[in-house]
């Protein structure tokens, strides 16, 4: 079987397991469009190479960024009222990733460089957008996104390994 096949069964395997939890956490969090954000997720997935050692992680941080950007999005043209953050702060599951997820997590960020790590962190959990954090750190905004780029990076070079 060819790797491409074999990709593909896997991803659709990955789909039929995870798309719907997904799917219905996006929607009990507000997010009006969840379905299409869980299907962004897996084709953002389909571009990473294989093998992926924590498939779960990756969709859940995948997908937690994707709905991210549709808040920001629906905020700017005035449709939504609450952040992801905010949202999010409420006792759900998604607001307490379980002890492996959060372990894998903390060792991801602490894993990063410095400079890399606070600029993740300030954009990811302080939900600073890229001009704020540019400020914070007196760089520029395009120094902000090229160390964000290396973060998430590095991120996924660690998930798939």
């Amino acid at each position: 079987m060819s790797w491409v096949r074999e990709f593909q069964e896997r991803l659709g395997g990955l789909y039929a397991a995870h798309a719907k939890r997904i799917s219905r956490a996006l929607a009990a969090k507000g997010l009006a469009n969840s379905e299409d954000v869980t299907q962004e997720t897996f084709v953002r997935l389909a571009t990473a190479p294989i093998p992926i050692r924590h498939p779960k992680a990756l969709l859940m941080t995948v997908a937690t960024n994707l709905a991210r950007d549709e808040i920001r999005r629906q905020k700017r043209q005035g449709g939504a009222h609450l952040s992801l953050d905010e949202a999010y702060a409420e006792n759900e599951p998604w607001a307490a990733p379980d002890q492996e997820t959060a372990l894998l997590l903390k060792q991801v960020i602490l894993s990063m460089p410095k400079l890399y790590r606070n600029v993740f962190v300030l954009s990811r959990f302080a939900g600073l957008s890229y001009e704020e954090i540019a400020e914070r750190c007196n760089v520029s905004v395009k120094t902000v996104e090229w160390r964000m780029t290396k973060a998430l990076a590095h991120c996924a070079a660690l998930l798939r390994d």
